[in-house]
Parts: structure tokens; sequence; C-alpha cells
């Protein structure tokens, strides 16, 4: 998606920029001609303007907004990417590892929204943020109830910024990737894979590209009126699955 030079010299902080995702919102802001300030728990593998920060700390919390407060003043994109996705029954999870789940998915990108909105509204900058979530916000899922309670919190802040940082001209809105099984943390089957693509409307996998792009989106003056919403980029799947239609084909 071409966005001409609109992104040139905007300063973007993307959190959890070591991942696949990460890497991939850095390369795209990157290459549209933004700086980039790319934070992750180690520094190690990230380039440019990189943040080691642990964001499950107040510490870390503060390393990263001091950081970016230092070097530019304020941020105009934030996109809130980190994230953890434990599997685990609610009888089995230990409430150490619920702590950790909800301090990285929900206390990290609430705090930072905090923090940089402040800096946003000093330097009277109309700042744009973006939060990772996933479909697992609309929809529960076993042995994922707390990763899905996490998103669906996320969302709700989202809503509930975007009321309140509206006034200031600062948009706030979710995106929410779909099935892309390189960012599992676990391996997955081919048959799994298959299977999971084949029950997607569009029967495609969410690509690196294809978030990018969406995130490009949300934080351009195309989206200038867009804020307090959650858009899926999932090849259809927040719609519905494909299960009941496997072995019919269109009449047309």
């Amino acid at each position: 998606m071409n966005f001409g030079d609109e992104f040139a010299g905007k300063r973007v902080v993307v959190t959890g920029a070591a991942g696949i995702m990460g890497r991939a919102l850095v390369d795209t802001y990157a290459q549209a001609g933004a700086e980039v300030c790319s934070a992750d728990m180690s520094d190690e593998g990230l380039s440019g303007f990189a943040v080691a920060a642990d964001l499950t700390t107040d510490e870390g919390l503060k390393t990263l907004l001091d950081a970016v407060k230092d070097r530019w003043g304020a941020p105009d994109i934030v996109v809130n990417n980190a994230a953890i996705y434990p599997s685990a029954f609610l009888l089995d999870m230990s409430m150490d590892d619920w702590d950790r789940i909800m301090d990285l998915n929900v206390r990290a990108p609430v705090a930072l929204m905090r923090g940089f909105a402040l800096m946003m509204i000093e330097a009277k900058i109309p700042g744009c943020f973006v939060n990772i979530s996933s479909g697992a916000a609309r929809k529960m899922r076993r042995t994922a109830v707390t990763y899905s309670a996490s998103k669906t919190a996320l969302d709700r802040f989202t809503k509930g910024f975007a009321l309140e940082l509206a006034e200031f001209g600062i948009r706030v809105n979710c995106l929410e990737p779909g099935f892309a099984a390189g960012s599992a943390v676990s391996a997955l089957s081919q048959e799994h894979i298959q299977r999971v693509t084949n029950n997607i409307p569009l029967r495609r996998q969410t690509e690196a590209e294809d978030i990018g792009n969406a995130a490009l989106y949300l934080s351009s003056q195309a989206a200038r009126n867009v804020t307090g919403t959650s858009l899926a980029v999932d090849g259809g799947n927040s719609a519905g699955t494909m299960d009941v239609f496997q072995d019919k084909k269109s009449p047309l």
C-alpha cells in the first residue's frame, strides 16, 4: 500500500519488536519513511533506535517512556504489539502465569497509552495508537481463556482511551490479525494448519504484509475519522467459518 511520503519523519514506537509480527511492523513503517523505536525484552537483533525493556515491570515501562521522551519529546504513532499467549486450562494455570499475561497484555499497553498520550498532549501532537488485539477478544478459546480475557480488556480500554483522547485529536484503534501459523508459540502440524486455513472464508492465512498495511492505514490520514474501533484482518474468520459449506458449492 502506497501512502506517498505521509510517514516520512514520523516517529513510531513498536513494542514486541523482536517477534515475527513486530519485525514486520517495524519494517513496514521504516520502509514508509518513519523513524522507528523498536522495543522488546532484549535489544539483540534490533537495529536503529532500540530499547530493551521488560514491560511487565514499572521499571521497564519507565525505561521505554523515558527513552522515547529523551530522544523525540513525543512519538506520533505507538503500536502496542507486545503480548504472550500461554496455553493452559484455568484449573492448571498458576496465578503467576495469570499475572504475567495480564501485566503484558493489558497493564503494559494501558500504561504506555497513558504515558505517551501525555507526551503527545504536551507537544500538541494529534497522535495515534494501534493496539494489536486478536479474534480471541470476540470469541473465547479453550485453554486460552486468560489470553481471550486480556484481549477483550484491551478492546475495552481502546474504546475508553478513544473517548477520552478525542478532544486532543488523538486516535486509538485495535487491529485484529487472523491466523498465521508462523506466529504460533508451539509447532503446528501441516494437517492442522491446512484444516484451519480451509475454515477461513478467504482460505488464506494472515501475512505480515496484511498487518503492516492495516497498521499504516489506521495510523494514516486516510483513517482520520476512525477511532475506538477494531479492524479484523483475518480473511473473514471473525464473520464466521466455512465448516457448514465444506461439501457444498456455490449455485453460481
